[in-house]
């Protein structure tokens, strides 16, 4: 039997609903994903010189934030390893008592500058459209994304039908709240490496690249990562910059997220659910063993 997971309470909030069942109404308790703004904010510059920045303010589920700012860091192109990242914090300076567990604040290693243009942006991302603005491959590229591998690794196709049932036995707060997306980190042979949840599926990918960031595992060029919703742009972009080159997802990929999975060299699968499967570029890595 698999150990419990442990979810914070902060990751759900009970409320009494109104169950309507043809003219039947009952009154029962019901669990909902929480769903509460995190402020990232940086700080940066030489010791005894340092100086603060808000950096982002993203709409996410509780739990995992300092995962979700080193992921973010990353895949924004503010840190390109853990070697520039010294830690991430819970702000002791807030002004207000909500705000105690809403505002983290990552310390940049002392010799690392940020492109303070980058910093200047103040992105606003939601739960549901994530980062604006990235709207071009080429602004991708001048991340310094990692040259995914041309030689493997090779995946069994009938792996990929395998992920999503391994992906929702998982997802512990899914199955308490039903609204929440996935991302989840798997071997070519289909072992689950890491697993993230959150209201956001840009912050789901985050939190996986992050903690793989703080275990010291990027790239990620031997794995597999699987999306519970659509594959967007935004999320080929934060596979790319993690080195991950497979890309797999329950629902549809857009068109500037395969344009862009070609030009990187990423496999990418889509409607993956229902024992079928669409691969959209770079086919070379489904072989099946033998091949």
């Amino acid at each position: 039997m698999s150990a419990p997971v442990f979810l914070p309470p902060t990751s759900y909030d009970y409320v009494t609903v109104h169950k309507v069942q043809g003219s039947d109404v009952t009154t029962a308790s019901d669990v909902l994903a929480a769903e509460e703004p995190l402020e990232i904010r940086v700080g940066y510059g030489p010791t005894g010189q340092r100086e603060h920045r808000t950096l982002s303010i993203t709409m996410r589920t509780p739990g995992h934030d300092f995962e979700l700012a080193a992921g973010f860091l990353l895949t924004e192109g503010i840190i390109r390893g853990r070697q520039d990242l010294h830690g991430v914090i819970y702000c002791p300076d807030v002004e207000k008592e909500e705000e105690r567990e809403n505002v983290v604040r990552a310390e940049l290693a002392p010799t690392t500058t940020p492109d303070l243009p980058r910093l200047e942006r103040h992105f606003y991302t939601s739960s549901s459209c994530g980062v604006c603005g990235k709207t071009s491959i080429e602004a991708v590229h001048a991340a310094a994304c990692p040259v995914l591998p041309k030689a493997g690794p090779y995946v069994d196709p009938a792996v990929i039908h395998q992920l999503p049932e391994r992906q929702r036995a998982a997802q512990a707060l899914f199955e308490q709240t039903g609204g929440l997306h996935a991302a989840a980190l798997f071997s070519p042979e289909g072992e689950l490496l890491l697993l993230r949840e959150d209201v956001g599926r840009h912050n789901a990918l985050d939190k996986v690249i992050g903690a793989a960031l703080f275990q010291e595992l990027l790239p990620l060029n031997n794995t597999v990562l699987l999306v519970s919703g659509r594959a967007s742009f935004e999320l080929v972009q934060k596979a790319a910059v993690a080195g991950i080159p497979v890309l797999a997802a329950v629902g549809a990929p857009s068109s500037l997220a395969v344009s862009a999975a070609q030009d990187f060299g990423m496999t990418v699968c889509g409607f993956v659910r229902q024992n079928r499967y669409n691969v959209y570029c770079h086919e070379w890595r489904l072989r099946r063993e033998g091949e």
